[in-house]
Parts: structure tokens; sequence; C-alpha cells
């Protein structure tokens, strides 16, 4: 290979883009893991992610692995860190920048390595690989302080949904337990839902409303200066 003439010749690290992938199963948060088929940390599981490509940004090889893993190609993704711990990769001096991505499970259709994919509730997550515990409970730390300043939550619920869903999630994402009347009452206040006429059946036979996010209401609280408190 021809040699670059701006080509630095000391040692310089390698990149990765990690992605944790949220899921919300109507009662739990999920993360989807992936079992190593290689070494180091055969047979454990880690976070989607790989090494990004010399002609991608981190954000496109963070982007590649989500499609590869879900089938999805807009899902909401956000950077949150960047991990360069000298000694967190036995192989070589690898910097990873981490991204968690939030996805609808209903939707999502698996990639080539399904059968080594899994989806994991978030209390019962095995040991990982690398530091990929660290990552994941970065990545959970971050998401609960987002979702106080952006209604990134409802990128995990389906189209239309019951307010007992809404509440479950954010029980979910917070590790809380709210009243079930404050917590209506709080979230039909900030005008960021849409009540529609329809209306579901329940297993006691009983009927909720269903509900939409309300994209518009959101971005004039947003210019206001949103923060949701409970």
């Amino acid at each position: 290979m021809e040699e670059l003439k701006y080509h630095y010749k000391y040692p310089h690290p390698a990149v990765t883009a990690d992605c944790v992938i949220f899921g919300f199963d109507g009662t739990k948060l999920n993360v989807l893991l992936v079992e190593r088929g290689i070494e180091p940390f055969k047979g454990k599981w880690a976070l989607p992610g790989g090494f990004i490509w010399m002609d991608e940004s981190a954000l496109e090889g963070a982007k590649r692995e989500l499609e590869e893993e879900t089938g999805l190609k807009d899902a909401y993704i956000r950077q949150f860190h960047t991990f360069s711990e000298p000694k967190r990769d036995p192989r070589e001096r690898v910097i990873t920048i981490a991204y968690y991505a939030l996805v609808r499970i209903s939707e999502v259709k698996g990639g080539d390595d399904a059968a080594k994919a899994q989806w994991f509730p978030l209390d019962q997550v095995p040991a990982l690989a690398f530091d990929h515990d660290k990552i994941l409970r970065e990545a959970m730390t971050e998401l609960r302080k987002q979702i106080h300043f952006e209604p990134i939550g409802f990128e995990l619920l389906p189209e239309k949904f019951t307010m007992k869903q809404l509440q479950h999630l954010y029980e979910a994402i917070l590790d809380v337990r709210f009243d079930r009347r404050n917590f209506y009452n709080k979230m039909l206040k900030l005008g960021l839902l849409t009540e529609l006429e329809e209306k579901i059946k329940l297993v006691n036979k009983k009927e909720a409303y269903l509900y939409k996010f309300n994209r518009e209401n959101y971005d004039e609280l947003k210019q206001k200066g949103f923060r949701l408190e409970f």
C-alpha cells in the first residue's frame, strides 16, 4: 500500500461504535444483546457494535450496527459517551463511541445473526464482555436524564397506547412507582397526548381509551422550555 503523505507513524487507537438498543415489552425495559462467537470473550453476551469503517462516521457505523441487528433504519439513536480506558479491549488500544437507540420490539425483524441476538430485561442482564456493563449503566443514567427534557419514551411505545402502558414505561425507565391518578392528571395537563375516540378491551372486561403523542404541542412546549417533573 502506498504510504500517505501525512500518514503518522506513531501508534494510534482503533475506533468502534457500540449501541445500547432499548425496547419495551409492555412491562419491563429490555436491552438487545448479542452472543460473541469469537475470542476474546467467546460465548459471552455483549452490546451490538463493531469497528468503524474507513469511509463512515461514528454515527453511520452505529446506524449500520442497529440496522444489522434490528432491521430498522430510522430508529431514534443518540450518542451519549466515549469510552477510552487504555485496557478496555485486550486485543489492542480501542476507543468506543457509544450510542443508545430506542426501538419498538414489535417492529424488530432481526438480522442475519438473529439466532445469536436476544432481548434481556434489565434485571436479568448477564455479566457482559469488555466494559459493556459500564456502558449499559451509563446509557441508563443518560436515558433517565433525557426523559425529563424530551419525550423519547414514546419511541418505545406503539403509535396508539393506553395511559397504563405509558405509566408502566415511565416506571420501568425511572425505576419508581407512580400514583395512578397523579400520573394520569400530570400527563393530560402537559398537553403531550391526544385522546382518541378508540378504546381497547382489557382482560377484566373493562375498556381503556387510546392516546397518541402530540408532536405539535411538544414542539411549542420545547420553545418555552420543557422539563417533565414527577
